[in-house]
């Protein structure tokens, strides 16, 4: 169930609503592929100031945070470009002009307008002040990309029918091959959320999941498994002992991972190991249940 009110500065409170089940996406109009040498990946305008519409510890937060993370530590292992988007505080109001008759004066002097904690900017990453809806205007967006040599951009944040899908538009009319990232990105109600999806894969890139895109750029970092290749001997014992050290403490078989503490990082950092010896697991398969004992069971089949 949706739910979420306006507040007088423009931006709802209280949004909780499922992300869109993979199933449910709108089918593709093109047949674009992820490929890292000429992905770079837009982390858009995740800012404390803009998650506070949304409910704490509840959807689509939850997985918007983690998913994006995911994207995050996936692209660095595979050499593409992270770029940030974010707001600045205090914006003079002719400067942020008609923004300021839909959404009031914006963040201002104290205001949280830092990007969240757990997607901090890693000193490789570019971050790129952002005036407008799309992440092109009025930022050097597209200037980074051609001196990066890129002409695809895998976007993530919020929000999804605002910033990103016109980002993605303008992406699609500068010739930039752009993939929005379904349950990567959030929005103020699950109908926002959904007309978004719709519109980009119907008229200016491609709508993919975090699992694909993930799957794309960690198969892409990993050693190839070439043809009569082993596939190394990996127990539920010795993963158990790898999450372990993950974690920095023993676990127990049954214990849920997630609430122990596992990140999507580490996740990520898993899953590149088991590639690399041969195990083609996914984020998706690992998430559905994050037990030692039930990813041991994956491995050793």
């Amino acid at each position: 169930m949706t739910t979420g009110s306006l507040t007088r500065a423009g931006l709802p409170h209280g949004v909780s609503y499922p992300m869109p089940p993979a199933d449910t996406l709108p089918a593709a109009a093109t047949d674009w592929t992820i490929e890292p040498a000429r992905a770079a990946l837009l982390v858009h305008d995740m800012q404390n100031h803009f998650l506070r519409p949304f409910a704490a510890g509840s959807q689509p937060l939850d997985s918007l945070l983690r998913n994006v993370a995911a994207l995050r530590a996936a692209a660095a292992r595979a050499g593409v470009p992270v770029i940030y988007t974010a707001q600045p505080g205090d914006q003079d109001p002719h400067e942020r002009a008609m923004l300021v008759d839909f959404w009031g004066p914006g963040p201002r002097v104290g205001a949280p307008v830092e990007i969240t904690p757990e997607l901090s900017p890693g000193p490789s990453d570019v971050v790129l002040t952002k005036w407008r809806y799309s992440a092109f205007q009025r930022t050097p967006l597209a200037d980074t990309l051609r001196d990066l040599q890129r002409d695809q951009l895998i976007v993530t944040g919020i929000y999804a029918h605002i910033g990103c899908m016109l980002t993605v538009s303008e992406a699609f009319m500068r010739d930039v091959q752009a993939f929005l990232v379904a349950d990567a990105v959030a929005d103020f109600s699950i109908e926002d959320h959904r007309l978004a999806l719709r519109y980009v894969a119907r008229r200016c890139g491609r709508v993919v999941t975090t699992e694909h895109a993930s799957d794309a750029l960690v198969t892409a970092g990993s050693p190839a498994v070439t043809a009569g290749s082993s596939v190394a001997g990996w127990s539920t014992a010795r993963l158990h002992e790898r999450i372990g050290d993950l974690l920095g403490e023993p676990v127990e078989l049954d214990e849920n991972l997630v609430e122990v503490g596992l990140d999507s990082v580490s996740v990520m950092q898993l899953i590149e190991q088991l590639r690399a010896d041969g195990h083609e697991l996914t984020f998706a398969q690992l998430a559905e249940e994050p037990t030692v004992r039930a990813w041991g069971a994956l491995v050793e089949q």
